[in-house]
């Protein structure tokens, strides 16, 4: 296709209002749900104004995505707003472009094959086992803080060998003042440098000096540690590099670890937590759960192999992802001329695709808004557009933990769920998502817990 036949299919609708200065940046930066799910009702490709002179394009089409994401990755990078990330992260795979992300991938990859990961299986189930030993009956949770704590467990056992009880406490807390700070940025046209001690800035700071504290110490024990790891951290620090066998810095040993962390247990314990919220909201769903987990695992200790016969509970999670897709938002920076479907983009413009609001679409999800976990039975994937379901992304930069984060949730899901029904305080106030980095409950979530079938338990749940 030419640019003439280009020009005959006319220009890409703007989404209409915006201020002359900062376009549609306020808008989005008060509602991005609210904002995108309009911007699209314009048109399968729209423009958006964030400030004066930048070009942001939202796609909407599953086969436009595709391209954009796979089959002309290599047009795009990471968009600029990634950039405030790397305070936190650095050159982690998250952020890294090119010949250095390639590099990085192929280092990771090992600790995530299919085969490796049902070894981490048990990991999974002990920490959450463990974790939910002291829960009691009655007992009022704020199950946000609860689904970080398990889940960075996790990812420090299995990653890194590392046993943080209180891993919130740890790394969440400092992980969640960074990220706060870094949302704010990414969402600001000006912004002023680091160095200036405002308050936010020294907060700032201070959280990433806890964190680094906790990370390099983590590094220096393992460089004086003798023994051989095969775990991620052991990955990562004997690789060499293949033209010269130079090893990796600690900074890029520490930027890594970082990335892991950070994308190793959010996104995950942000779709336990819509999870139960919506088993909460739905209970002839959350009773099917129950029937399966009982007739499946019954009173004994869950062990990996039960993820291969839990389907129900399986689809429980593909439908949350759907309704609350953690990533909710992906955005690629075009760096050099491309064709997408009808359209050229230039060098320069910004690409936006939006798993939110793909996943709500009536045409390829009926009743979008109901959970309806029976969805995704019989293939139904197979039935719709690759692209029209993308909660992990697609392509080169496809989540590389992908599998290891569905089989967690599964079994953290299944684990919790055989011993526990969760329901919403009743004073909650209404729950509705906060799109930060990834798309989590504003405010957190309290939940009650009710012991389920307490009179017929046995003590063969034992805290390991």
């Amino acid at each position: 296709m030419n640019d003439a036949d280009l020009s005959n299919k006319g220009k890409v609708p703007i989404v209409p209002g915006g201020k002359l200065l900062n376009g549609h940046l306020k808008e989005f930066r008060e509602d991005p749900i609210l904002f995108l799910k309009k911007a699209s009702s314009y048109g399968e490709v729209v423009k958006i104004r964030f400030g004066p002179f930048q070009n942001v394009y939202l796609i909407s089409n599953p086969e436009w995505i595709k391209q954009v994401l796979v089959t002309k990755s290599r047009c795009f990078v990471k968009s600029k707003d990634f950039h405030a990330l790397k305070p936190i992260i650095g050159e982690g795979l998250l952020t890294s472009e090119k010949e250095t992300h390639m590099r990085q991938r192929r280092l990771i990859q090992p600790a995530f094959k299919r085969s490796h990961i049902i070894n981490y299986g048990q990991d999974m189930i002990d920490i959450t086992t463990d974790f939910v030993s002291k829960w009691d009956d009655g007992e009022e949770r704020i199950l946000t803080q609860d689904m970080m704590s398990i889940t960075l467990g996790i990812i420090s056992k299995t990653m890194f060998s590392l046993d943080f009880k209180e891993g919130y406490s740890i790394l969440g807390k400092p992980i969640e003042t960074a990220m706060r700070v870094a949302v704010k940025r990414m969402r600001t046209l000006f912004n002023l440098p680091l160095w200036i001690p405002t308050k936010t800035n020294l907060e700032y700071k201070d959280a990433l000096d806890k964190l680094n504290k906790v990370l390099y110490s983590v590094i220096e024990n393992r460089r004086k540690d003798t023994e051989r790891h095969e775990d991620m951290l052991g990955i990562l620090m004997a690789a060499r590099d293949d033209d010269h066998g130079i090893g990796m810095t600690d900074t890029q040993v520490r930027d890594e670890v970082m990335t892991i962390f950070l994308a190793g247990h959010e996104t995950t314990a942000n779709a336990l937590s819509w999870t139960f919220y919506l088993l909460s909201q739905y209970p002839e769903a959350q009773k099917k759960l129950f029937d399966e987990i009982d007739n499946v695992i019954g009173n004994r200790q869950p062990v990996p192999e039960d993820f291969m016969n839990l389907p129900y509970t399986q689809n429980i999670i593909w439908e949350s992802m759907r309704i609350y897709p953690p990533a909710y938002v992906t955005g690629r920076q075009v760096e050099k001329d491309v064709e997408i479907g009808d359209y050229r983009f230039k060098k320069g413009d910004t690409i936006m695709v939006s798993q939110y609001v793909m996943h709500h679409k009536p045409e390829y999800f009926p009743d979008p808004e109901s959970f309806r976990p029976e969805r995704f039975e019989n293939n139904f994937l197979k039935t719709i557009p690759a692209y029209a379901y993308f909660p992990f992304g697609g392509g080169p930069r496809v989540c590389i933990g992908n599998h290891f984060a569905f089989m967690e949730a599964v079994l953290i899901l299944a684990t919790i769920s055989q011993r526990f029904k969760l329901n919403l305080a009743k004073d909650h106030r209404p729950v509705i998502p906060f799109p930060s980095i990834t798309l989590r409950p504003r405010g957190g979530l309290r939940m009650n817990l009710e012991e389920r079938n307490k009179h017929d338990r046995t003590d063969s749940n034992p805290s390991f």
